[in-house]
């Protein structure tokens, strides 16, 4: 899955050891730039955590994540893990190829309105057979 928005801020640092070794876990909060935002905790295992260091706050990312759930003595935890991140607007095109603006989408376009069709009427005049009084 993909999710896109901007960095709001970075959690604390938690560093422990386990059987396989040494681990470091940091939370990323970005801000879904849709119609009604959301804030979402992304959560950075070692080898992102150099990554995210790079990030400002209100700078736009794309992260490839992963959603999982899991029970523990009853309740459900929920972690969205982060296994690829991309800043926007930051790739490089290359030499070769022509800069080509980039078209935002439009949410909420509304078509284009056709004009009324009008009836054709010809002038009344002296000679009409119409005989209404307007």
């Amino acid at each position: 899955m993909e999710i896109i928005g901007k960095v709001v801020r970075l959690g604390n640092l938690t560093e422990g050891t386990s059987a396989r070794g040494p681990w470091r876990k940091q939370d990323l909060i970005i801000e879904t730039e849709e119609q009604y935002p959301r804030t979402v905790c992304l959560t950075c295992w070692t080898n992102q955590i150099d990554e995210i260091q790079k990030f400002a706050p209100g700078q736009t990312i794309k992260a490839q994540i992963e959603i999982s759930s899991r029970e523990f003595n009853g309740k459900w935890y929920t972690d969205v893990r982060v296994w690829r991140f991309d800043p926007v607007g930051a790739a490089v095109a290359p030499v070769s190829a022509p800069a080509q603006p980039v078209q935002q989408p439009m949410m909420h376009q509304t078509p284009p309105v056709a004009a009324p069709v009008q009836d054709y009427y010809p002038p009344a005049g002296e000679d009409s057979v119409d005989d209404l009084p307007f």
